[in-house]
């Protein structure tokens, strides 16, 4: 099975947005899997079902409807984003079962930090002592998934208190930081992937995963690094994780 994993910086939510819709609109039924990690700017952004009475005093940081599932939430840098574009069609797996690989995921890879974390029945998302960590959204159109998931890394929670997260009043919001785990979002990703990778498809499934790198000349050339592993192999992955890139 192949996958392809890009890297972006701190990226506009509505040029991501804009993005995904083209990949799953020119999607094939040969078309690769791909998981983007980035940060976005400062946004609040409303799920398809969100209720005003969700959103208080924003303040200065614009408020942006989206096509995904859910309430209102917050995105900023130093918050992780993992936008998962999967065949789930492809894959054999519902919208529930999706959710519940993701949220798999989020878990081993804290506990791979040596974080207890949870679900929480009703509440789709990712706990730790009952403060969310991870918050997912998804869209499923034609059978494939856009939208992913967002994990506080190391960023301003304030804004989450002019809002009711995810549609929750008095709903605590925790990051990595507040437990002693001093990361970036670069190194959380290379936590992530490997465990993210092998919730979706499997701990024995093998990988071909490339990453994909914009070099800079003058005929804007792209590379593209490939690895081949076993899911179940994070060691293998994280050798890669440190290539970043630009818009591809």
């Amino acid at each position: 099975m192949n996958l392809v994993v890009r890297h972006y910086d701190v990226v506009d939510y509505a040029w991501a947005l804009s993005q995904m819709r083209a990949f799953v609109d020119g999607r094939r039924p040969d078309t690769v899997d791909e998981i983007w990690f980035l940060e976005h700017e400062p946004v609040f952004t409303q799920g398809q079902g969100g209720r005003a009475v969700h959103v208080h005093n924003t303040g200065n940081i614009p408020v942006v409807q989206s096509d995904r599932g859910g309430q209102v939430t917050y995105h900023g840098p130093g918050q992780l984003i993992a936008y998962t574009l999967i065949d789930i069609k492809r894959l054999g797996v519902g919208p529930r079962e999706l959710v519940r690989r993701i949220e798999q995921g989020i878990i081993e890879m804290l506990a791979s930090l040596s974080l207890l974390a949870d679900r929480r029945p009703g509440a789709p998302g990712v706990y730790v002592h009952d403060a969310k960590i991870a918050a997912l959204g998804l869209r499923i159109r034609r059978g494939q998934s856009y939208h992913g998931l967002s994990l506080n890394v190391d960023l301003d929670l304030e804004p989450f208190t002019r809002i009711d997260p995810c549609g929750y009043q008095g709903l605590e919001v925790t990051q990595l930081k507040d437990f002693g785990i001093d990361i970036d979002c670069g190194h959380a990703a290379e936590h992530l992937l490997p465990k993210l990778v092998s919730s979706l498809y499997g701990p024995d499934q093998t990988v071909d995963v490339r990453y994909p790198e914009r070099k800079h000349t003058n005929n804007d050339e792209t590379n593209e690094q490939r690895r081949n592993y076993k899911s179940a192999a994070p060691a293998a992955i994280s050798q890669g994780m440190s290539q970043r890139h630009d818009r591809v």
